[in-house]
């Protein structure tokens, strides 16, 4: 598992996650098991994203408006309410047009309805960017720097977990053929080795 994929599924758990499961009516296993997918599925495609200069540009500027990491300081807060921040436009730019189908991969994978994924990856989504902007004001990072922290980030958990990045890489270059789901319930356990 990668350093911002810690970073988050340590954050998200106990009550956090519970609530999380009870906002989506979902078993808190169920829903550690779709975080544990959708969180290193939202980096992959920042990182597929940042490898374009104008990707890079992009996404360093939204962090610095709107993602300086203190998301996490009262995070029971954002999971309570995560209407407060837009994860659907995140995830809207993110993911572009395969959100839909990324959606129902997930939904698939996890046994959970295509809203709640939805619903779930859109609650993930500013956490993620959240942490992006931490490790990108920590470490001082401009585009380029940014770019190559979330591909070191990709690059570590394709290491940890090879056949797991594989499965997202798949559905994020997928051309719905479904030959990856039957792979995902198995993919959270690969980052957590």
């Amino acid at each position: 598992m990668n350093a911002l994929t810690q970073i988050i599924t340590q954050q998200l758990s106990g009550n956090a996650s519970r609530t999380i499961a009870q906002r989506f009516g979902i078993p808190e296993e169920t829903a550690n098991t779709a975080v544990q997918v959708g969180v290193p599925l939202i980096l992959a495609a920042l990182a597929r994203n940042a490898n374009e200069p104008q990707g890079a540009q992009s996404l360093h500027q939204a962090i610095n408006e709107d993602h300086d990491g203190s998301i996490f300081d009262n995070l029971m807060g954002y999971v309570s309410n995560p209407q407060s921040v837009n994860g659907a436009g995140i995830l809207g730019h993110v993911f572009g047009g395969q959100k839909p189908a990324i959606e129902n991969n997930l939904a698939q994978a996890t046994g959970i309805d295509q809203s709640s994924a939805g619903g779930l990856l859109e609650t993930l989504a500013p956490l993620v960017m959240g942490a992006v902007g931490r490790a990108q004001q920590q470490e001082h990072l401009d585009p380029s720097g940014l770019s190559n922290l979330l591909n070191q980030q990709q690059q570590q958990a394709q290491n940890n977990a090879p056949g797991a990045m594989s499965v997202l890489s798949s559905m994020l270059d997928q051309n719905n053929d479904g030959s990856a789901i039957d792979d995902l319930k198995r993919m959270a356990g690969g980052f957590f080795k």
